[in-house]
């Protein structure tokens, strides 16, 4: 595409340009869209190029009023009997110039529109180190007498998961925002490109995948391709999205390595834990890539805390009781089973079945309703794992993850306080994992990366959770010391101002999806030029607006639906 003149850049007393915005008139019937690039002439034989920001039209009209009156005051039907002057200016922020000269740009300057390597250049997608696709990019769509311009964009790896930079956190309202397939398509490139690797490059650097299945099944068949047979057209979808993964370089399977955790579940009674119906679990423990998940007592007992992530316990009673039966004081030091547990608390319950003066029975109480909710009546918590039935502990699953597997932990039917529990434990194990606690223990070989991706993270880490919750503290501490560590959080929720700040400040990457108006509003968003929150109430189904340290402007990008199988 040959560089084509669109209009002259405008410096007047009230609108001067600057070393970072200029404006520019052009045609008002030309169509351009905010996040296109346009290249400026500039001093020195110089270049600058700029992203449009915000299109505006006007007249020689002084008043809506002069407008009105022009019209026979106000016959729609009446024709004018001169033509207003009338044109668009462009406002755009300067994203970079060829010799780096940043003095503003000089009045009557052409505009012209950028050919596809030049946006490349503009954007700093020319030259990017450990390239990883995040998705692509269109310009100039409907522009009269040019080309629509198609362009992958790659970011640098080491700057979304380490160790340069990392954590991703991606927002939008629920459906249109595609969060999880979003999620989902940077995992499944982030697994290709190391899977690209030699075994010497992998044992410097690798890179293993934990997720957690929150809704129906979403993430409970990754491995198996999609067959778009939800679609009016599947076979022209299919075909469709297949080009679109091969574009941007990468192969339209779905994901590989992949294992399974579903919490214990019985067949045919109101204890089955997942939305999997029993047949399909059956079929993929007899195939080897999945299996059930137990507590047990006797090694699960140190993650009582976790219980009580969503509890305020200002006064910290639920902490001392968990001191007290850590310790081993009173009954607890000789019970091995969680029913004997039960029935040890609530001794403790009765009148004056608490000794301990510092513990009043009250707070016995409380915490024994608490307990008795999450435990009784639900066979995740058992006597034993029976590793012949293939049922494991998830702390002995996560611990002996490997070099590219992906583990998906299911706990979409389990209630939010285990599905809490489950989490923490898991965010617990994989902590632990990387500081070496398990470095001695039998079949222990842990990448060195760990990427975690939690969908609805404001029910764990939310402005409104209680300081005391251990899973914040846990999510807190991912956040800040994870990249040295090598725990990389992938995070998704509907509204980003929910979200603690110390998290969403911690991520290196953002993607904004579509939202709506009131979000917009919020101080999570002042760094967002006004034009773009309002293009984040309209945004579509499968397009983000990215922000990452290697991009030179935010990015409106777009990626493919997801090439494994989904349900609707």
């Amino acid at each position: 595409m040959s560089n084509k003149v669109i209009g002259r850049v405008v410096a007047t007393e009230k609108c001067p340009t600057t070393i970072d915005d200029f404006t520019f008139w052009t045609d008002p019937e030309l169509i351009l869209n905010p996040f296109d690039i346009v290249k400026v002439e500039h001093v020195n034989n110089s270049y600058s190029y700029g992203v449009i920001e915000d299109i505006a039209h006007i007249t020689d009209s002084a008043s809506f009023l002069s407008n009105f009156i022009s019209s026979d005051f106000g016959d729609v039907n009446a024709e004018e009997n001169t033509l207003r002057v009338g044109m668009n200016y462009v406002k755009a922020k300067v994203v970079c110039n060829t010799l780096n000269i940043y003095i503003p740009l000089q009045s009557n300057a052409k505009v012209t529109l950028a050919t596809a390597e030049e946006i490349n250049y503009a954007l700093g997608l020319n030259d990017i180190k450990n390239p990883l696709v995040c998705g692509y990019l269109e310009m100039y769509e409907g522009t009269k007498d040019s080309e629509k311009v198609v362009l992958p964009v790659n970011l640098n790896s080491k700057f979304i998961i380490g160790p340069e930079g990392a954590h991703l956190n991606i927002s939008g309202i629920s459906g249109l925002a595609s969060k999880t397939s979003y999620a989902m398509f940077l995992l499944k490139a982030i697994q290709e490109s190391y899977m690209k690797k030699t075994k010497d490059d992998l044992e410097e650097d690798s890179v293993a995948f934990v997720l957690f299945n929150v809704k129906g099944k979403d993430l409970l068949t990754i491995d198996q391709i999609n067959d778009f047979s939800d679609e009016k057209n599947p076979a022209k979808e299919k075909a469709e999205t297949i080009a679109k993964y091969k574009a941007m370089g990468l192969s339209p399977e779905p994901f590989k390595n992949v294992h399974y955790y579903y919490p214990y579940s019985i067949p045919k009674t109101s204890q089955w834990n997942t939305y999997m119906n029993a047949e399909d679990v059956t079929d993929n423990i007899k195939k080897k890539k999945a299996k059930m998940f137990k507590y047990v007592y006797e090694y699960d007992k140190d993650n009582l805390d976790l219980m009580f992530a969503n509890i305020d316990d200002s006064t910290q009673t639920m902490d001392s009781i968990i001191s007290y039966i850590m310790s081993g004081q009173g009954k607890f030091g000789s019970i091995k089973d969680w029913q004997s547990f039960l029935d040890a608390v609530n001794e403790k319950c009765g009148t004056g079945g608490s000794s301990d003066k510092e513990i009043p029975v009250s707070s016995w109480r409380k915490f024994y309703r608490i307990i008795k909710k999450s435990i009784q009546d639900n066979k995740m918590f058992a006597r034993d794992v029976r590793e012949e039935d293939d049922e494991i502990r998830l702390e002995d699953a996560l611990k002996r993850i490997k070099s590219n597997e992906v583990h998906v932990i299911d706990i979409a039917k389990l209630s939010e306080d285990k599905q809490s529990f489950v989490f923490g434990d898991a965010i617990r194990t994989i902590y632990n994992l990387q500081l070496g606690k398990y470095s001695g223990d039998e079949g222990v070989d842990n990448p060195s990366r760990i990427v975690i991706f939690i969908d609805e993270l404001n029910k764990y880490a939310s402005k409104d959770a209680p300081k005391n919750s251990p899973i914040l503290r846990q999510v807190l501490d991912v956040a800040e010391r994870g990249r040295s560590l090598g725990v990389v959080l992938f995070s998704a929720e509907q509204f980003r101002s929910a979200i603690h700040e110390r998290i969403t400040g911690n991520c290196s990457t953002n993607a904004y999806g579509r939202t709506n108006s009131i979000e917009i509003t919020k101080s999570d968003y002042k760094s967002v030029p006004s034009v773009y929150k309002t293009m984040m109430t309209r945004l579509k189904q499968g397009e983000y607006i990215i922000y990452n340290p290697v991009f030179r402007s935010l990015l409106n990008i777009k990626f493919p639906k997801p090439i494994y199988k989904q349900f609707k």
